[in-house]
């Protein structure tokens, strides 16, 4: 046998369909990087999650409370949908929405048939750690789809 009956058909193996997940922070900023750097020729999707927490308090019954103007959230949905635009590069696919950012992530991933999860991770203090966890770590734990998890480099 020669050596091009071993080659592959189709495309290459690797991870080709990839959502990055940003929230605007250096860290999310590094994993677009990385994404854009270590997987040449995938096909990428910025996804971003307008928390909708934001507008809502804690109330004694585990529930939440809308407080506030509810045009807060458009606005701030407004602000993010341009932010997200100028992160774009060519060939690039965006996608926005409005929720809990872990679920939205998690479900954007498998309704595009995603290979990969790339998305950053920035340090938080010990007592927001213990109450919140990390959207990264939540991601991991709930995601069929492999999560890159890059850290945010240098002091905190």
């Amino acid at each position: 046998m020669t050596e091009s009956s071993f080659a592959p058909a189709g495309p290459p193996a690797g991870f080709r369909k990839i959502v990055v997940a940003l929230d605007f922070s250096p860290a999310s900023e590094r994993a677009l990087a990385l994404a854009r750097t270590r997987f040449p020729g995938a096909q990428l999707r910025l996804v971003h999650v307008t928390d909708a927490r934001v507008t809502t308090t804690p109330d004694l019954m585990g529930g939440v409370t809308p407080v506030g103007d509810p045009a807060l959230l458009q606005t701030l949905g407004d602000v993010d949908t341009r932010r997200l635009e100028r992160s774009l590069h060519a060939g690039e696919e965006t996608e926005q929405l409005v929720g809990d950012p872990v679920t939205g992530i998690v479900e954007a991933a498998e309704r595009w048939g995603a290979d990969l999860i790339v998305m950053g991770t920035h340090h938080q203090g010990a007592l927001e750690h213990f109450f919140m966890g990390s959207t990264a770590e939540k991601v991991l734990a709930r995601s069929a789809v492999p999560v890159l998890a890059v850290p945010v480099t240098g002091g905190r």
